[in-house]
């Protein structure tokens, strides 16, 4: 089973935990990135989702990464996850 390493930074981590690496194959076939958003926001976050999402989109202010390249440039939501990926959430918005 493909595994991926999920990391959080910029506040994120608060709300997941921290870096986690879990299957990316959850149902036998390829998984997008869209779906692991989706379990991210399911299992991992307990409260406050609409810090990480807001309704099906990621919110704005988050960087997200795919082994270390913006995920614009890899198709975002549709980019499908490979064997050893590492996926990296980063808040780029912070109070004070």
């Amino acid at each position: 089973m493909p595994q991926v390493e999920l990391q959080f930074g910029g506040g994120l981590e608060s709300l997941t935990g921290g870096n986690k690496v879990v299957p990316a194959n959850f149902s036998g076939e390829q998984v997008v990135l869209g779906r692991v958003i989706d379990w991210i926001r399911t299992c991992l976050i307990k409260e406050k989702h609409e810090y990480f999402v807001q309704g099906e989109h990621i919110r704005p202010g988050i960087l997200v990464l795919i082994n270390d390249v913006d995920w614009e440039l890899e198709g975002k939501t549709s980019y499908v996850i490979q064997e050893g990926d590492r996926i990296t959430f980063i808040s780029t918005l912070h109070g004070g």
